[in-house]
């Protein structure tokens, strides 16, 4: 795995895969539409462990949070999550994947887009939520997974692609990852 993120891990572990982590410190691209950048980011993830010597299958994944062209990154400050928390409230937002998996110099990739509806978000839910601290390091500012559910009204599509992984997209790339694992649990 070319990430470091520890929804990433804890869906892979959930799973009973193996893995390893691999952290790339490539540069990432910021801006763009959505689909593109998140399938860009992934694709330079993987790359760039699979650069490094590693024969093994790499998983290179990149998770944003969008409404129309504009991307809501992770939020550097309480204030930057505090702007991102008011724009999506009431409001339908897109979590885009980007997903590429790199062996023996072939690169397969995927994109998953979820939608997710916030419920209308009053400042006492605003400034409750910011306080959890939850919102550091997450895209859109937000782990639906966590505390954040409760800002959440609906999401149509992939809830594993919100928390950080689009399960479904991946085995649909990598059908083994599954055949494998039921071979070791048998």
């Amino acid at each position: 795995m070319a990430s470091g993120s520890p929804q990433r891990r804890a869906i892979l572990g959930d799973l009973g895969l193996a893995f390893e982590v691999h952290v790339s410190d490539v540069a990432e691209q910021e801006a763009g539409p959505p689909v593109v950048v998140a399938a860009e980011n992934a694709r330079r993830k993987a790359l760039a462990v699979a650069g490094d010597g590693i024969d093994e299958l790499v998983i290179g994944c990149d998770t944003l949070v969008a409404t129309g062209e504009q991307i809501w990154g992770k939020p550097p400050d309480e204030t930057a999550a505090r702007d991102t928390l008011r724009h999506l409230s009431g409001r339908t937002h897109e979590v885009v994947s980007g997903l590429a998996l790199v062996q023996d110099g072939e690169v397969r990739e995927a994109t998953e887009i979820t939608l997710v509806t916030f419920r209308a978000l009053d400042e006492s839910t605003i400034d409750w939520y910011l306080a959890t601290r939850e919102w550091e390091g997450r895209a859109g500012g937000y782990a639906i997974q966590g505390r954040g559910a409760v800002l959440v009204s609906r999401i149509e599509g992939d809830y594993l692609n919100v928390v950080g992984l689009p399960v479904a997209a991946l085995l649909a790339l990598e059908p083994q990852l599954m055949r494998d694992f039921a071979a070791r649990t048998a």
